[in-house]
């Protein structure tokens, strides 16, 4: 593809870095940029900066967050609940649900030997640590990983992790999702949707 200009031609290389952006989509952002207001560019570029100079990670939860210093324990929340989970968009899509008001902990990843991802590359220690701390005030510990072989590894590590500390160890149910066709669901999924069943409770009406 050729360019106008190396300026727009730059911007295009720079902007199509980004995942899901190709270079025809790239083109339409740099041309969109250049027609506004030299402030809006200004405004995303300072806001970008300071996403990747000033964001830091909390030291416990390892959550994306303004400060190092954990927020969690001055919210009301249930300390006895904690739900690991690989990054901090998971965190967003589970508070999300409004179903579950416990702590967190973020992993920063999960193991993979494909990729040269191992366990101390990952937030696991501090797990640990976490549960050693707690005396027994965090009682269960949900694994909210994505049910992929590297997801499943890394819930069996710290399940085995975790198992001397006499902490309650649960998962995330998986099955159909709402709104889906039994022929289009892959047979892992139907699976354990049947190993997971639940009782279908009807209320009989009674005069």
């Amino acid at each position: 593809m050729e360019y106008p200009s190396k300026l727009i031609e730059d911007a295009v290389n720079e902007i199509s870095r980004l995942p899901g952006i190709g270079k025809k989509t790239a083109l339409r952002l740099a041309l969109y940029l250049l027609k506004q207001d030299e402030e809006v560019t200004e405004n995303l570029s300072e806001a970008l900066l300071n996403l990747r100079k000033k964001t830091k990670y909390c030291k416990i939860c390892h959550i994306i967050s303004d400060t190092e210093e954990c927020t969690c324990e001055s919210l009301n929340k249930d300390a006895a609940l904690l739900c690991v989970v690989e990054d901090t968009p998971d965190v967003i899509a589970i508070q999300n649900t409004s179903q579950y008001f416990g702590y967190f902990h973020v992993l920063g990843g999960v193991i993979s030997p494909i990729k040269g991802i191992g366990p101390s590359d990952l937030n696991i220690d501090s797990l640990v640590e976490r549960i050693k701390r707690s005396d027994g005030q965090i009682r269960e510990v949900i694994l909210a990983l994505s049910p992929t072989m590297e997801g499943d590894t890394t819930s069996f590590y710290i399940a085995k992790k975790l198992a001397p500390y006499g902490v309650k160890i649960t998962t995330i149910a998986r099955g159909v999702p709402i709104g889906g066709e039994l022929e289009y669901t892959d047979e892992v999924t139907l699976g354990r949707s049947i190993v997971q069943r639940l009782n279908y409770n009807i209320t009989s009406d009674q005069d």
